[in-house]
């Protein structure tokens, strides 16, 4: 048989598949450890105007399990004109995305092994096609590496959670899970996880326990959240399993009788010493505590989060967040230590599993060049207003303009005609205040659709039984309404929105970990409901943090639209290589805020009904992949008069 005339794919059948299926003992089983041409990406989403479809996923010739779940090693072929080694870059950047200690290449002549385990020696070497090591062999030499113990050995190769159905972890997860129970098998206690909005953080956290309960590694096990509809979701859903070892706690009552708790840090913790009822649990009690959410508040040295790790020092606690704070008193990595894994927004948008987006920005002439007010002028209310300059800052907060939050409302209703008046949308506002202005304002800009259904806009904030009893409603991919959400504070944060398309920014954002959890908010992929990618449609500059280093997932489009011009983005398709800067400063940081962005001890605001609003800006930026940025057109700025 001529070789140099044979495609890969009667490489891989003829030669590499019978080395590594050998029909003996200490082989591997065609049937339980290899997958072969296996996608483990989904392909990039490309969106090109109102065109949307995938890129290439990434393929692995072959994949080697140890036991499911477990993989150790990537063999990428080439047909026979190629040398041995050709595919061992290849072959590494998949073992590294992976996080596979074994890497080989093959052209049906031999393998050439690359062994990534610390201390290898030799680290690159050739092995006859038919001496390939078996699963067993390979496997001894990654536990040397390690330097496990018969028990963690154990521990690390538990069983996942198996539901019959099918559904497998991405690898990613798989990626975040091995690690971290390998971490806590050798003894490690404190671990951070950095894992996207969007991307399983929370069934990550279910098969951590599962393999760690199940192996009686850890015996009891604390999840913490900071938001009642984060427990419910975790316990309906990616928990269910643990059924009735499994409780939350509820009422600030204790049964110490569970080994699973889910519990709110509220619901522990309390201003008075007595309400503090996490200390009727011995502070060895828990073996396991999760912190979801952890940038919230157990980053900071006097969060509630805080005290209740430091009660419960003994146990191994795992920190996970898709935005890890770090600031000059508040530090995730301070306390967890640096992320044992982190997967981004960037690489799960290049990996396809989060959507990508297009970003609408929209200026307005009194956000931009400021208001003044005539001397003596007062407000709705008979209130004289306060002789200065009001600009972005102040709108909202300090002096609300009945036409500026029309024309917002105008502007977003203006889009949901052009795309889809039943789209999903979020618009996140300055505080409880705007948000019930701006839900008024969207019933008036839309009155046919919600004449039709009173639920069409509805304000969802933490003060309003009513819009936080539709939330489930509004993530529901299966429920009509509500179709308009306006909020401030509450939903930027554990919401899981599958099939929100459109999120309005009207609220000044300083924050990178606040910014890229809204975004977070929009970023997963329905393709059940044709969710594949969003829009945002900024009112504040707050799209301004892109150009912020920290920031990891560039947008495929920005589009500002000039007068006369429609608030959908055009169908041009975006060039490689045209791309144009975000412009604009991050702005300054604002008065803090409390609970739902009620500023403490916020200033009088002034109404006013009668000061014209415009749209002021025009300009159009595309980003790519590689971050790169270049001007494309030009920039004007215009007042209407």
């Amino acid at each position: 048989m001529n070789k140099k005339s044979l495609t890969e794919a009667d490489i891989r059948t003829k030669f590499i598949t019978p080395a590594l299926d050998k029909d003996k003992t200490g082989t591997w089983d065609v049937m339980t450890q290899i997958l072969e041409e296996h996608y483990f990406t989904k392909g990039r989403v490309i969106v090109r105007g109102q065109t949307v479809y995938r890129g290439a996923a990434k393929k692995a010739d072959y994949i080697l399990f140890y036991k499911p779940n477990i993989p150790l090693a990537v063999i990428e072929a080439k047909d026979n004109n190629h040398a041995i080694g050709d595919g061992m870059q290849q072959a590494l950047d998949y073992a590294e995305t992976l996080d596979l200690p074994f890497a080989y290449s093959s052209t049906g002549d031999a393998f050439l092994e690359h062994d990534r385990t610390p201390g290898a020696d030799p680290v690159e070497r050739e092995i006859a096609l038919d001496q390939f090591p078996g699963p067993e062999q390979l496997w001894r030499r990654y536990c040397a590496s390690k330097g496990y113990t018969p028990q963690q050995e154990t521990v690390a190769t538990f069983d996942y959670y198996d539901d019959g159905s099918g559904k497998k972890p991405r690898y990613y997860q798989l990626n975040a899970i091995n690690r971290a129970v390998d971490a806590i098998a050798r003894g490690e206690d404190r671990l951070l996880l950095v894992m996207a909005t969007g991307t399983g953080k929370t069934y990550t956290a279910f098969q951590i326990i599962w393999r760690l309960w199940k192996s009686g590694a850890k015996k009891r096990i604390l999840f913490l959240v900071d938001r009642n509809i984060l427990a419910d979701q975790t316990k309906t859903n990616d928990f269910k399993p643990f059924g009735q070892a499994m409780t939350k706690i509820t009422k600030r009552t204790v049964d110490k009788s569970y080994e699973i708790y889910l519990c709110l840090y509220q619901a522990v913790t309390g201003v008075e010493e007595s309400s503090n009822i996490y200390k009727q649990f011995s502070p060895d009690f828990f073996d396991l505590i999760i912190v979801d959410e952890c940038h919230r508040g157990s980053a900071a040295d006097d969060a509630a989060w805080r005290q209740v790790l430091e009660y419960f020092a003994t146990a191994a606690q795992i920190g996970l967040t898709a935005t890890p704070k770090e600031t000059s008193t508040v530090s995730n990595i301070d306390y967890f230590g640096e992320p044992i894994y982190t997967y981004s927004l960037r690489q799960g948008i290049s990996d396809g599993f989060l959507a990508p987006y297009k970003v609408v920005r929209i200026g307005l002439d009194r956000d931009l060049d400021g208001w003044r007010p005539e001397a003596g002028k007062v407000d709705r209310y008979g209130f004289e207003i306060e002789d200065r300059e009001y600009n972005e800052r102040d709108m909202d907060r300090n002096l609300v303009l009945d036409q500026r939050t029309e024309l917002v409302a105008a502007k977003i209703t203006e889009f949901l005609k052009a795309t889809n008046r039943y789209a999903k949308t979020i618009v996140f506002c300055e505080n409880i205040d705007h948000a019930e202005r701006m839900r008024q304002a969207l019933v008036n800009a839309n009155p046919d659709l919600a004449g039709k259904n009173s639920k069409y806009v509805m304000r969802i904030t933490g003060d309003n039984a009513e819009g936080k009893a539709q939330l489930d409603n509004f993530i529901d991919p299966e429920s009509t309404y509500p179709v308009i959400a306006t909020t401030s504070q509450l939903m930027s944060t554990g919401v899981d929105a599958q099939t929100c398309r459109l999120i309005v920014l009207d609220k000044r954002i300083n924050s990178m970990t606040e910014f890229k959890q809204i975004i977070g908010r929009g970023a997963r992929i329905n393709e059940d409901y044709d969710k594949l990618f969003f829009t945002i449609m900024d009112f504040k500059r707050a799209t301004a943090l892109f150009a912020d280093p920290d920031f990891d997932g560039d947008p495929v489009q920005i589009y500002e639209p000039g007068e006369g011009e429609t608030v959908v983005p055009p169908d041009e398709p975006a060039k490689p290589g045209e791309i144009e800067p975000t412009g604009g400063d991050v702005v300054d940081p604002a008065a803090p805020v409390g609970p739902d962005g009620e500023e403490p001890n916020a200033p009088k605001r002034y109404y006013v009904d009668d000061v014209e609003v415009r749209v002021a800006t025009e300009r159009v930026q595309y980003l790519d992949a590689r971050s790169e940025e270049r001007r494309v057109g030009k920039e004007c700025r215009s007042r209407w008069s």
